[in-house]
């Protein structure tokens, strides 16, 4: 991901957003922290990585939904 400097207007979007995520983020860092307690060393590896991989997938997925959401309000613009 690059790090490129924000306009005011899109910082303000992007905060606003980290705000609306920020309960989903909490919860399913909750249920990955629980999985990855309960495994013991030997199970870090294949099927758990997969699991951990579903699970960013599925934040991902609830980023973008939110972003098109907040869109589709009127809450902001999209870049061109």
């Amino acid at each position: 991901m690059s790090d490129t400097p924000l306009t005011p207007d899109q910082e303000a979007e992007a905060q606003r957003l980290r705000q609306l995520l920020s309960a989903a983020f909490t919860a399913e860092a909750d249920q990955l922290a629980r999985l990855l307690a309960r495994k013991t060393d030997a199970q870090l590896l294949g099927r758990t990585e997969f699991e951990v991989r579903d699970a960013v997938h599925r934040l991902g997925a609830k980023a973008i939904e939110t972003a098109l959401q907040e869109r589709k309000k009127g809450g902001t613009a999209g870049r061109a």
